[in-house]
This record gives structure tokens, sequence and C-alpha cells, in this order.
């Protein structure tokens, strides 16, 4: 595993690596958004809509997205996000990252 550096981005340019089709760009992107992002609920649109991305390594950090936005920022909207993920358990080349981002969800979001 390599360290890389995670730099803030203005909602546009993270618009634009979201958008970019170039899978290294949107990593980078979506690990930017969750972590510096305040509007948690457009980063977990995003989560979401990236879970569907043909690439395995954006769908990774789309499912890792939205642990960080629950262990960062302390919100989700579970009723959209568990059925999400859940769905992806069956994912073999994400499955382990999906049980990561529950495991955060349940630890810092505690269900009802």
């Amino acid at each position: 595993m390599e360290y890389k550096e995670t730099f803030t981005y203005a909602k546009a340019e993270l618009e634009r690596m979201l958008n970019s089709g170039n899978a290294e760009a949107m990593v980078d992107g979506l690990l930017s958004a969750a972590w510096y992002e305040p509007d948690w609920r457009w980063v977990q649109g995003w989560c979401l809509r990236l879970l569907e991305n043909p690439n395995s390594n954006v769908r990774r950090m789309a499912a890792l997205g939205l642990g960080d936005i629950a262990r960062i920022h302390r919100h989700l909207d579970l009723e959209l996000v568990l059925p999400a993920l859940r769905t992806r358990l069956s994912d073999s080349e994400i499955s382990g990252s999906v049980e990561d981002a529950l495991a955060d969800i349940r630890q810092f979001m505690p269900m009802q």
C-alpha cells in the first residue's frame, strides 16, 4: 500500500474530477470530497452513483467514502446508503471495502 497525500479541492474541481472518466482522478476526487467537503449529501450522492462504476478502484473508493462520511461528518441518509452497500457485498472486487464502510457506519452512526 502506498501513501498518497490527499488535497482539498473546490467543489467545481471535484465535479470535474468525478465527471472525468479518469479512474485515478475520480478516486482522488472521492477521497478529497469525503474528507473535506462539508456538503455531505452532495458527496453521498457521488459515492452512491460511483458504486456502479465499471472500475473496481472507483467502486472501492465510493464505498469507503461512505464510511468516511459517517466517521468524519457523522451524517448519512441510511435509508439510501445501507441498501446500496449491502447490494455491493456480492461484488468480490470490493466486498472487503464495503464491509469496512458498513463497520464505520455501525461504529460512528448507531442505527436506531
